[in-house]
């Protein structure tokens, strides 16, 4: 015997919580793509800083190397963002500033950035390494932010306040 085909307010609910499945499916996607993009965005970051830093390619190229880097990497890579001469800038900056830790043993992945970096999107790096005033401090805001999922505003409001400071 056939089975009887669903009404059609039966079909349209059995077919909202599909597509609710779908889409909750489809968030679930992107979301862990956005992660993987942020750690491997952060391990380019980390290596492009560690070679700016350790082979001295700004004494080495002179005053415009960052200007020059810019222009050239925009030039090759024309849809990708990142490369302005202040990001540049950061890239080493933030290579700079952690490398003692690396040097500590810490886990890190196989350029020896530590793993729970990735956790943390750049920008909010960027406003960690730029404001605590030492290393202890800025692990202390990596690790609220990958633990506790602090928004960037929220991170600046943390940081404006002294969270750290008043532990």
């Amino acid at each position: 015997m056939k089975a009887a085909r669903p009404a059609p307010a039966a079909m349209s609910r059995q077919y909202r919580e599909r597509v609710k499945s779908l889409k909750t499916q489809i968030r679930r996607a992107q979301a862990k793509a956005a992660v993987r993009v942020n750690v491997e965005l952060l391990r380019l970051y980390w290596g492009m800083g560690r070679d700016i830093a350790e082979k001295r390619m700004e004494a080495e190229y002179g005053s415009g190397f960052f200007d020059n880097l810019s222009r050239d990497l925009k030039l090759e890579f024309p849809n990708m963002e990142g490369f302005s001469v202040s990001n540049l800038k950061y890239i080493k900056r933030f290579y700079l500033f952690y490398a003692e830790m690396t040097n500590r043993h810490q886990a890190g992945d196989e350029l020896g950035m530590p793993t729970i970096f990735g956790r943390v999107p750049w920008k909010h790096h960027v406003e960690i390494f730029t404001k605590s005033q030492s290393l202890e401090e800025a692990l202390y805001y990596i690790n609220k932010v990958a633990e506790e999922g602090w928004s960037r505003s929220w991170l600046e409001d943390q940081i404006a306040a002294k969270l750290f400071l008043d532990l």
